[in-house]
């Protein structure tokens, strides 16, 4: 199990994310403990004036909201009776098992998930220190909640992060698979392990899970309004079912986050380029011809991805090194990696294309994004990203350590 801690001056906000969850229908209320009514009875206005009857005995507080997230293995299939009963436990061992909280089940990521919501603010009015409450009370209670409930454990002394994504996405097949989990986990774990530095990038990544990120076309209104929304592919590469919207899916992988990550992911990716090149160089070595040269590649565990125009003319390509999780276009690699470079050191016809498999082209629907400027400056608020650790690992307690002035995060 993997605890995390935020604690913000929102007490509505996080309750707000909560109940917008349950009316999405990903999520549950599944408790609402010391609220004098069953979960059934309570409005958003019921639970959220009990919270502020207490924030209100002490407005001094700003920062008076606590919303932690309980996290299992993927492998853990959980009853909602023993997810209340290890939320109970949980609150109780941290301090907080006289103050109102609400427990909401999560359904929209690919592990089993609660999220707490309560307030530091007793009725006495004086506020509960949650100075190291991570690090001390809520590390302390995971333990012993992992052994009591025979949970997977998060090991943490091995310093080895508890992978609560799957090692490897599975290919999400339209007609096999409920369309929005699906793109919401493949969509999940390619963003967040992936070092992409645009759109048509990270679209070379999800096209081997048959998805695609779409902004549709210039004259769409989701395109002015910079909106983003993930598909499915079928086995020739063309989009099928209904889409899902970005916004939707957890973790909002919208436009504005990927064109962050796209600026954090130009430095990040930079150590592997020369690895690329080196195996780029070993699979031409073996033979002529873009057939051959896509099978070299697949055995470095290098997915290739050919750009053409409507007329069939090659104008790009892109190198998918999953070992890394890295992908770069080949020009980015220097003057020898480019399209044109690459198919003359194949002896191959750059109008021609030289017979590449399906899987591996795409036409010029894309390319327009890979010209949109990435100088985008703070499009997620620095708000969103502060104060969110994963207390059950080393390297989060060591980031935590650096901060002297604890600040406050609106949820």
């Amino acid at each position: 199990m993997v605890a995390k801690v935020i604690s913000g001056k929102s007490i509505r906000g996080a309750l707000n994310y909560n109940e917008n969850k349950v009316k999405e229908g990903n999520a549950s209320c599944l408790l609402a403990h010391k609220f004098g009514s069953a979960v059934s009875d309570l409005s958003f206005s019921n639970k959220l004036t009990r919270f502020e009857k207490l924030t209100q005995r002490n407005p001094k507080v700003k920062t008076n909201a606590l919303h932690i997230s309980l996290n299992f293995d993927t492998t853990e299939r959980l009853e909602v009776r023993k997810l209340k009963v290890i939320a109970q436990t949980y609150m109780e061992r941290i301090g907080f098992g006289e103050q109102p909280y609400l427990v909401y089940q999560h359904t929209d990521a690919a592990h089993p998930h609660v999220h707490i919501v309560s307030t530091i603010i007793q009725p006495n009015g004086k506020r509960i220190d949650i100075h190291n409450l991570g690090r001390n009370q809520s590390e302390k209670a995971r333990k012993e909640i992992e052994r009591e409930f025979n949970l997977v454990q998060a090991e943490s002394k091995s310093k080895k992060k508890l992978e609560l994504q799957p090692i490897e996405a599975t290919k999400a097949i339209y007609g096999k698979s409920e369309t929005k989990r699906a793109i919401s986990n493949t969509v999940r774990w390619v963003t967040q392990k992936y070092k992409y530095t645009s759109l048509p990038e990270l679209n070379a990544v999800l096209r081997q899970f048959n998805v695609i990120a779409d902004r549709g076309t210039e004259e769409t209104q989701m395109f002015k309004k910079r909106g983003l929304q993930y598909s499915l592919l079928d086995k020739n590469g063309e989009k099928v079912g209904i889409p899902i919207k970005a916004s939707s899916i957890y973790g909002k992988p919208i436009l504005p986050w990927l064109e962050k990550q796209f600026k954090l992911n130009e430095a990040l990716r930079q150590p592997f380029k020369e690895h690329l090149r080196q195996q780029i160089d070993k699979a031409l070595s073996k033979g002529n011809g873009i057939t051959a040269f896509e099978k070299s590649l697949a055995a470095f565990n290098i997915f290739m991805l050919l750009r053409q125009n409507d007329e069939g003319r090659m104008y790009g390509i892109t190198f998918v090194d999953n070992q890394n999780k890295v992908v770069f276009n080949g020009s980015d690699l220097g003057k020898g990696y480019g399209a044109k470079a690459i198919l003359e050191r194949l002896n191959v016809d750059i109008t021609s294309g030289g017979g590449g498999s399906a899987s591996t082209t795409a036409t010029a629907t894309e390319e327009w994004e890979s010209n949109e400027s990435l100088g985008i400056e703070q499009m997620v608020s620095e708000l969103t990203e502060a104060k969110q650790f994963d207390y059950s690992l080393p390297d989060a307690l060591k980031r935590k350590r650096k901060k002297k002035k604890r600040k406050g995060t609106s949820l």
